[in-house]
């Protein structure tokens, strides 16, 4: 036996330490998804003399490794055995009496060695980090569908994904599919809204209940730049049949961002293709976007009208309940401790962005360790000043009145007209009330931003609120709300 690592040290004298050592060399030669796929499963079973002998998983196993490999493990074998190193495989089969006890038989390897054929698509770069270059991973004949990676983030499951009135149609509707994949009438579920309110994280959640309910369904997340940088870079290859193909398998496909297809018009064609062939097979098709669906202008009409099939379900930016809520899942999953008076100081001022919303309680609590200090109300002033822009405003009239026209859903305009409608009526004087509470303004500078009211005007629905206040507990709850984020917004 010629002189190589086997035989200098006895710790290579088993089959095991033979395979780790082929394995290391692999590894250097093949692209991380084809080593997990082809030889992180197989197992080291026996060795003598020069022979290694390889358990495989099944028939077609072996048969792919001899057709595709045989080159990579021959020279590998070689190296690490010596010249006249060589594998046989042993192929674990299912006993017709019970798949508790299988059997095995055992297969020569390939003593010859072939180079390997052009466009070997299974040894492909497969870069899913890189969205310039990308290479789809392909169905390879006989993989089963659970092996494929879902690039789903674990971290976004439904039990942390706050619920509130911006979300609760989506959310349930994702909670049905995900127990019913394929087999509801939400398919496609078409989720939409802006730039970090949800989406994401509750599609995720969705695909994530999937594998979890259903771990033999192959699930798969892919953002739509990514699915266009895939199929440009296989049109290229001329492998766009390989392309539909793989994604054909799919049986729970989630493409996020569905609007960046507009422009590119042959993506569309072929995503086209695969929705109809996933849809009519019953598969479940999920798809986010930052507008409706009627609103994606540039989008084939075709595919517009297979959206609607399913469920259009809205996300809209969180209540401010909705975001004290995410600030304290947060903050627990953090391990961090908050006063409840900085927390709704926060959750007033970042208000659209749930992202921004977590990354405030992590800068806050960053300032704190760092300076040493607790977290209060100075401390998250000073934060949230560099964070977002709002909290450095002043209070004015013109706030407090749009804080009460959102309360109550009174259009702005309505507040300052001259109209006797109760439900305007009472925004009006609310407004006033929080008005002289909250400013320095003079009643008359108060009646002047109602469209011109006088100070006496302005005196009566002050004394009307605190009036209802003592007699009406229902119309006190709304108001001190009302006053919490009017307090909030004068910090």
């Amino acid at each position: 036996m010629s002189n190589n690592l086997y035989n200098t040290s006895h710790i290579l004298n088993d089959a095991e330490a033979a395979w780790e050592k082929c394995l290391s060399i692999i590894k250097d030669n093949v692209n991380w998804r084809t080593f997990q796929t082809w030889f992180d499963p197989i197992k080291a079973a026996a060795l003598e003399a020069n022979v290694l002998t390889l358990q495989v998983p099944s028939q077609f196993f072996y048969e792919w490794l001899e057709e595709h490999y045989v080159e990579l493990l021959g020279k590998t074998i070689k190296r690490v055995l010596g010249k006249d190193g060589r594998l046989e495989y042993r192929i674990l089969m299912e006993s017709g009496a019970s798949q508790r006890n299988p059997i095995s038989i055992n297969m020569p390897g390939s003593t010859h060695t072939r180079p390997p054929k052009e466009n070997n698509y299974v040894d492909m770069p497969l870069k899913w980090d890189d969205p310039h270059n990308i290479k789809t991973p392909y169905a390879i004949p006989g993989l089963k569908r659970m092996q494929i990676d879902s690039q789903l983030n674990a971290n976004y499951i439904f039990e942390n994904y706050v619920e509130g009135d911006c979300n609760r149609v989506a959310r349930s509707a994702g909670i049905h599919v995900a127990q019913k994949p394929g087999a509801t009438s939400f398919n496609p579920l078409v989720v939409f809204g802006g730039v970090g309110w949800g989406k994401t994280h509750l599609v995720q959640a969705i695909g994530n209940e999937v594998r979890r309910l259903h771990p033999n369904k192959a699930v798969l997340y892919v953002s739509a730049e990514k699915f266009i940088n895939q199929f440009i870079d296989h049109s290229r290859n001329n492998e766009i049949n390989d392309f539909i193909h793989f994604y054909q398998l799919i049986d729970v496909l989630i493409v996020d961002d569905i609007h960046l297809l507009i422009p590119a018009v042959k993506t569309q064609e072929v995503f086209f293709a695969i929705f109809n062939h996933l849809h009519q097979s019953g598969k479940q098709i999920i798809l986010t976007s930052d507008t409706p669906p009627k609103d994606l202008e540039g989008m084939q009409e075709r595919l517009l009208s297979r959206f609607r099939w399913g469920l259009n379900a809205d996300i809209q930016p969180p209540d401010f309940e909705t975001r004290q809520s995410i600030l304290r899942m947060k903050m627990r999953h953090e391990g961090l401790e908050i006063p409840d008076d900085v927390v709704k100081y926060v959750a007033y001022n970042v208000q659209t962005n749930v992202r921004e919303l977590e990354g405030a309680i992590i800068a806050l609590f960053a300032q704190s360790t760092l300076n040493k200090k607790e977290i209060d109300i100075d401390l998250a002033k000073r934060v949230m000043k560099n964070f977002v822009k709002t909290a450095a405003r002043e209070l004015t009239i013109e706030n407090i009145q749009k804080m009460v026209c959102e309360y109550f859903h009174v259009g702005y305009d309505k507040l300052l007209a001259k109209t006797r409608k109760r439900e305007v009526v009472q925004a009006r004087q609310i407004t006033m009330y929080f008005a002289k509470k909250f400013t320095k303004s003079s009643l008359k500078h108060i009646g002047e931003h109602f469209g011109g009211f006088d100070h006496t005007t302005v005196i009566h629905s002050c004394q009307t609120v605190v009036n209802l206040m003592d007699t009406d507990a229902e119309y006190k709850e709304h108001l001190l709300e009302i006053q919490q984020k009017v307090q909030l917004a004068s910090l």
